[in-house]
């Protein structure tokens, strides 16, 4: 091959390995947009459903096919936090928000409420939580119309547990909520451990 072709096979196998690298690069945009305004929408409509499920008194599934409900309100006010809750901590309704595991006790119930969510998304904001802050707790009970019940919890301890310990997922006696999620928090990273909120009533 002559020196001049060599240069010309050169450059159509740059170009191409270019036009290869722009698409790639183009289509992995454009899911990225994709997954976010799906995840954009989908806490619109949560909410929405929310809201009508304390107007009507009824649950209220978020869009026709879905899988769960809105069974409260996570409100943390001292970091800002404010998130509807879902029945049932599935990988599914994880991603759409921060949910309750189905062998822990309901909204307004005694016991142990455990609410589960994700480190990169719905309890990435748990890292701010300090012992001593108020969380709050809506949930729908009564009559139609009627304004949600509320819970005050006091944040009693953070920890960093191993897996295998499940003494916070236990029943107990007294009114507590028990926040939990992998760790340590943020994307890209390992989480071989969970972090643990608990507040008592």
């Amino acid at each position: 091959m002559s020196a001049v072709a060599a240069r010309v096979a050169a450059s159509r196998i740059l170009s191409l390995t270019g036009s290869v690298l722009l698409f790639t690069g183009a289509c992995l945009s454009a899911r990225a947009l994709y997954l976010r305004g799906k995840a954009a929408l989908a806490k619109v409509l949560i909410r929405r459903a929310w809201d009508e499920t304390v107007r009507t008194g009824r649950a209220t599934p978020p869009w026709p096919w879905a899988d769960t409900h809105p069974i409260g309100r996570l409100v943390i006010p001292s970091i800002g936090y404010d998130e509807v809750v879902l029945e049932g901590a599935s990988p599914r309704n994880l991603a759409f928000g921060p949910a309750r595991l189905m062998n822990a006790a309901g909204p307004g119930q005694p016991g142990n409420l455990v609410l589960a969510g994700h480190r990169t998304s719905w309890f990435l904001p748990l890292q701010d939580v300090r012992p001593g802050q108020e969380v709050v707790l809506e949930w729908r009970e009564g009559a139609a119309g009627a304004p949600p019940r509320r819970r005050s919890y006091r944040v009693r301890e953070t920890a960093v547990i191993d897996p295998r310990d499940v003494r916070f997922l236990q029943p107990t006696e007294e009114d507590c909520l028990t926040l939990i999620t992998c760790y340590p928090f943020g994307r890209g990273l390992r989480s071989p451990w969970r972090y643990i909120v608990r507040a008592a009533a």
